[in-house]
């Protein structure tokens, strides 16, 4: 199976020179044992390093990168071509590491995977080595210290088989089973102890257990995980072994201590936990590592260099200077340097500037270390009032994981600017796609389109329903929206969201938001809502299936409301007409017109008669029908309401959608 020969063919002269070279390997040609990794050939990549005490490193301190560490040979895994899969054990020791009490990363993964190339594979709670679809021929051991509802996690504390698929087949909270009573025991993954975790694979029974417990005690006889799956259906004949996993901001260390493996016939040798290296602990405060190494040489040229280090020192604070206030210390792995974002964007000059708005410009960026690409939105703050609840929500707000939302990833201050800082989405903003107007530059087909659609409502379904708190966003619109590298739209720009505790109120606030897209209530009385939001997404819908802005003059210089253009069609049975016409009539119109319906209803004049973004969701799904829309009364009550409530209909973004609405009987059908 590899190509390790066996120690004891040394003459006995040479074994101590040759013991050190060999002291990680085990002998035999169907097992290997690693206690530490000073001296292996692990084919290292991203962040994954050894360090000089021989531990494997899977996490280095770098932020948004892939790390891997695996075995340099592929292992035959199957006796012929098209074989069963041969009966195979690891044990592997591992802790894990965390800077900061309570804030984790996505963990660790063991794998057999058929290459080494991971180009493909995405980060975060992908582990490194998995993407959203199209898993092929992988066998991953997740060790998972953040819940992601995406993934079906039921915990931040969890072991998972996953087959094929970023969805595990098995998962189970850390802990092992007593062979004594029987009694389960939790384990905290990342409570910075060293843990054994064993992975079995019986080739007659077609199982898989998976098995964990402290270092210091032995393998428990009930594994923790047991599924019945024949894995000579996913692994390939020949296939590399390793492990896997993404270096975050958190700065969560995840450290490999020892690896034996074996099969056919051979179970994976027992590690010596005696010869494993050391963990270190991270030090509470970096600075005082940093003042250990200054402080000596600073003290030694103090006499011959003080003048030219007091210029340089004023040079440079008056260049990267920030605002930094006592109460930001909880915020630390939030919070960029200034430094970092200057140098990341060739301090912000014009050519890395993306995009520019009301709220602020947006620069491209490389971050020097990580060589990760990020987007840096600049906006001005000039008030000191309410800066420390827009930082808590700010920091907040990029806790959030969903595959349709732009990651925030932090903050920087610095004088009068607040700075936030996103991952950078190589295809630009959505309406660059859908508004312009030169003939030759390529728009989106109606699939990429309706795929955003569907992208960008389970993102608000996760803001407003799934996440620990209700987030309203309270800025859609198609300029926020985001394509990455396979097209997908991701929701950005978090600067206006503001959160509040499920079944909480929500708070009336100043109006914030982009004309057209407002709802009748929120510019009444300055209250966002989940329904404000439903709002501004069936304008936005109504804006992707149209291909045009919500407001636009015509040719006799008045203006014209798009919702009240398509309203006007809906009622002349003509709706299909309103599709962007440089589709070139390559759509479905079923498919079209039934996004058009739900963008009329979301924007219904009363909130309560608005959907939820889950009602959305299973409209867009075909899993519910469109309801019938009676509105015989619309137009009188919503003058009422006006009236009633002194609203100057001269400053709403659809004077005609009161009438409009009350010429619609039943918006279920027609065309």
């Amino acid at each position: 199976m590899t190509n390790m020969k066996r120690v004891s063919f040394l003459p006995p002269l040479l074994l101590p020179l040759f013991g050190l070279a060999f002291a990680t390997f085990a002998a035999g040609d169907d097992q290997f044992i690693f206690s530490g990794f000073t001296q292996s050939s692990l084919a290292l990549d991203g962040g994954a390093v050894v360090t000089q005490g021989g531990l494997l490193d899977m996490s280095n301190g770098t932020n948004n990168i892939k790390s891997h560490a695996l075995y340099p040979t592929p292992l035959r895994f199957r006796n012929s071509s098209g074989g069963k899969v041969q009966s195979f054990s690891a044990t592997i020791v591992f802790c894990i590491v965390g800077a900061y009490p309570g804030v984790s990363a996505n963990g660790l993964a063991f794998f057999i995977a058929p290459s080494k190339n991971f180009s493909d594979a995405q980060l975060t709670q992908y582990f490194g080595i998995l993407k959203p679809n199209n898993n092929d021929n992988l066998f991953v051991i997740e060790v998972d210290t953040f819940q992601n509802p995406d993934m079906q996690d039921i915990n931040d504390n969890h072991i998972g088989i996953d087959i094929n698929s970023v969805l595990s087949l098995q998962s189970h909270e850390a802990g092992f089973y007593e062979d004594s009573s029987g009694v389960f025991k939790n384990l905290t993954l990342n409570a910075q102890i060293e843990l054994q975790l064993w992975v079995d694979y019986e080739e007659e029974e077609t199982r898989i257990n998976v098995t964990l417990a402290p270092l210091h005690m032995g393998k428990p006889s009930r594994p923790l995980l047991s599924a019945a799956y024949d894995l000579s259906a996913v692994l390939t004949d020949t296939a590399y072994i390793g492990f896997s996993s993404t270096a975050e901001i958190m700065n969560t260390r995840h450290y490999v201590l020892g690896w034996s493996f074996g099969m056919n016939g051979q179970a994976a040798p027992s590690i010596d936990i005696s010869k494993l290296p050391k963990v270190p602990r991270l030090r509470q405060r970096a600075q005082s590592k940093l003042l250990a190494i200054i402080l000596p040489i600073a003290t030694a040229a103090l006499i011959i260099s003080v003048g030219t280090v007091v210029i340089l020192m004023v040079r440079r604070r008056r260049r990267y200077s920030e605002v930094r206030e006592d109460w930001e210390g909880e915020f630390g792995p939030h919070r960029f340097s200034y430094k970092d974002l200057f140098q990341a964007t060739q301090g912000f000059k014009s050519k890395n500037l993306v995009g520019a708005g009301g709220f602020g410009e947006v620069y491209k960026g490389v971050l020097r270390l990580s060589k990760k690409e990020i987007a840096v939105k600049k906006m001005s703050h000039e008030s000191r009032q309410g800066m420390k609840e827009f930082i808590t929500e700010v920091v907040s707000i990029g806790k959030l994981r969903h595959r349709n939302l732009v990651q925030l990833l932090g903050y920087c201050r610095r004088k009068g600017e607040l700075m936030l800082v996103y991952d950078y989405m190589s295809n630009g903003s959505l309406d660059k796609y859908i508004h312009y107007q030169e003939d030759d530059k390529p728009t989106l087909n109606w699939a990429q389109r309706f795929q955003v659609i569907k992208g960008i409502a389970t993102g608000l379904l996760y803001l407003h329903e799934k996440w620990e708190k209700v987030v309203i966003h309270r800025d859609i619109k198609a300029s926020n929206v985001l394509l990455d590298d396979e097209m997908n739209g991701r929701l950005g720009d978090f600067g206006l969201a503001r959160l509040y505790d499920h079944g909480a109120d929500p708070q009336s606030t100043h109006m914030v938001g982009t004309m057209g897209y407002l709802a009748p209530e929120l510019v009444r009385t300055g209250k966002a809502s989940p329904r404000t939001d439903v709002y501004a997404f069936g304008m936005f819908l109504l804006e992707v299936t149209c291909g045009q802005k919500p407001m636009k003059q015509d040719a006799e210089g008045n203006q014209v409301f798009l919702v009240d253009w398509v309203l006007e069609h809906w009622n002349n049975r003509l709706l299909s007409k309103t599709v962007d016409a440089r589709l070139q009539g390559d759509y479905g119109v079923d498919e079209a017109c039934l996004v058009l319906k739900i963008g009329l209803l979301c924007m219904h004049p009363f909130p309560g008669s608005r959907p939820s973004m889950r009602e959305v969701t299973q409209y867009l799904d075909g899993e519910t029908p469109l309801p019938e829309l009676k509105t015989t009364q619309l137009s009188v009550d919503m003058q009422g309401l006006m009236q009633d409530n002194g609203f100057n209909t001269s400053v709403m973004s659809y004077p005609q959608l009161m009438s409009s609405f009350g010429a619609v009987s039943d918006l279920s059908g027609g065309r």
